[in-house]
């Protein structure tokens, strides 16, 4: 399987993933130009499930997700259905990310990660089948809370550490980490979404991605990047918890990126000294003195003053009480969401030889 693939920086790709907020229900536009509420699929099973589209939970560069539902096991979960438009895709070059998005998907089981179930694909899109997470964006829940206490931020901060763990431990580089790809679960727990920009890489790779306030200054420099980068998106993340935005921001991307090469860091006076001491060490340029990347490895992050109140066993096993439970009272519900108007547009056809996605 080819992971390799080009990326522009000035892009967010695969926000498809990005959910927000309401409890509206609407009917889908699909692929057929008639009004159903069922989509039938072509796949290389056996058996071709449908799915009703109940409701629009995203929308991105590159299609929609919704809200699904089995129709030949309606006693089943809903699932979130992530459907890509195969002539963007192509168009705009991303065909080797999505299919590294979907052999990554296929090899990862951890809590804290969105499950993938299936995928399909017919003559205008392709589909991801993944875990239906009805908490919401966490990206909602920290702009609603302005920002995080100091042991919010670490419960949250930890189940990264782990994820991180996790996913390094199969040579994977997530490198997108940000709060837009982060779920709240029915129980309060994080589910780590939207692997677009993940990589299997064994030493180094060299391709422009990421959110700009998140970019490690390894990837602006063109110098190669691996596994740090994502431990650089960690201490952003704990600083933006903490502080209600990240540490270098600014009106345009190429501003954010000068202030990520400066690399001052500007600490508020409530922000609690051991947070201050790993960021420190997560937001530095020297990968020689980066956490996460040196002798000890990720054990100098896990065993670091900020986390001693964190039972690393319990947390995994989520015998943690989490700060936040949603209130989830039915399966499907979808008040944690937005509603978005849904579109009667259809992309073109794209079979056969023109299609790269033969195998999906």
């Amino acid at each position: 399987m080819d992971f390799l693939g080009k990326i522009n920086m000035f892009k967010k790709i695969f926000t498809n993933n990005s959910y927000n907020v309401s409890n509206t229900l609407s009917s889908l536009k699909p692929v057929n130009k008639k009004y159903t509420d069922t989509v039938s699929f072509e796949s290389s099973l056996k058996k071709k499930p449908d799915y009703i589209l109940i409701k629009t939970l995203g929308t991105g560069s590159f299609g929609r997700v919704f809200l699904g539902k089995d129709v030949n096991n309606p006693a089943r979960n809903p699932v979130a259905i992530k459907r890509l438009v195969k002539h963007m895709l192509i168009r705009q070059k991303q065909v080797d990310h999505v299919i590294s998005e979907r052999a990554i998907l296929s090899c990862v089981s951890h809590p804290f990660l969105v499950k993938m179930y299936t995928t399909f694909k017919d003559a205008h899109y392709l589909y991801i089948v993944l875990e239906f997470v009805p908490g919401g964006e966490f990206f909602t829940f920290l702009r609603k809370s302005r920002r995080f206490e100091n042991s919010v931020a670490c419960f949250y901060a930890s189940q990264i550490t782990l994820i991180f763990e996790y996913l390094h431990s199969k040579n994977i580089v997530y490198r997108d980490l940000k709060p837009e790809n982060l779920l709240i679960a029915q129980d309060g727990y994080l589910k780590l979404t939207d692997f677009g920009f993940s990589k299997l890489v064994d030493s180094r790779t060299y391709t422009l991605c990421g959110t700009p306030e998140y970019i490690a200054p390894e990837i602006l420099t063109y110098k190669g990047h691996g596994k740090p980068v994502d431990w650089w998106t960690l201490g952003i993340l704990i600083y933006e918890m903490l502080v209600g935005h990240p540490p270098f921001i600014d009106d345009e991307p190429l501003g954010i990126y000068r202030k990520i090469l400066d690399g001052k860091i500007i600490f508020p006076r409530y922000f609690d000294k051991h947070a201050k001491a790993l960021v420190k060490r997560l937001l530095t340029h020297n990968l020689g003195k980066r956490y996460g990347n040196l002798l000890n490895g990720i054990n100098d992050i896990k065993f670091h003053a900020w986390f001693a109140n964190i039972d690393w066993d319990y947390l995994l096993n989520k015998k943690i009480t989490p700060p936040h439970v949603p209130e989830i009272h039915e399966l499907d519900a979808t008040f944690y969401f937005e509603n978005y108007p849904e579109t009667e547009d259809v992309p073109p056809v794209v079979t056969g030889d023109e299609d790269p996605f033969n195998d999906w």
